[in-house]
């Protein structure tokens, strides 16, 4: 087993879309996800800061994908103003903005190549579905090889119940320390840097 004495990281910002984010679309989720945004603000400048990779997986769909055949409506359709940044989102011209096709960061994108070309070692998880896509996207993540911390303060579901029972689920996996979840400042207090 390869025994990594520093880690180098990357946030993965997942989601935070203006369709997610509408208010006229009364979603549940949408004043949760705004309750994040200043802490995953904090996080991206911490990032920046170090010179880790911030990246921006975006839901980037299509209206006759697999997803919209039952109950969900299309949303977050690639190329329209609902799958862009969310404006009070920090999103800086030296950021990776990575459309994805599915709900994992992972599914028919390049960021594996992408974040191993840079060495990177962990992904950093923040948005939201906490139990959709920033979920899947954890998972993927460790599939690929690199460790995964699940900040807490910066996720969101589409209630607080839902938010902590998902993670409740990984506090202390199997696969405990190389899938965490903590509140964002215990991550950067603890993180070695490389």
């Amino acid at each position: 087993m390869v025994q990594r004495k520093s880690e180098k990281p990357a946030l993965l910002v997942i989601d935070m879309v203006k369709d997610n984010f509408d208010e006229t679309r009364n979603l549940p989720i949408t004043p949760l996800a705004k309750a994040v945004i200043p802490a995953i603000n904090r996080m991206s400048d911490s990032f920046r800061q170090h010179n880790w990779p911030v990246v921006f997986p975006t839901d980037a769909f299509h209206e006759d994908d697999f997803f919209f055949t039952e109950r969900m409506h299309p949303h977050s359709l690639a190329g329209t103003p609902g799958a862009e940044i969310v404006t009070d989102l920090t999103y800086l011209p030296t950021d990776y903005w990575m459309p994805k096709p599915g709900m994992s960061a992972f599914f028919k994108t390049e960021l594996e190549t992408w974040l191993s070309n840079r060495q990177i070692t962990l992904c950093a998880l923040a948005g939201i579905a906490t139990n959709f896509c920033v979920l899947t996207s954890a998972m993927d993540a460790l599939s690929h090889n690199f460790k995964v911390v699940i900040l807490e303060d910066c996720c969101a579901a589409a209630t607080e119940v839902i938010h902590q029972k998902t993670l409740s689920l990984y506090r202390k996996p199997p696969l405990f320390p190389l899938l965490r979840v903590m509140p964002s400042t215990d991550f950067l207090s603890g993180l070695k840097i490389r």
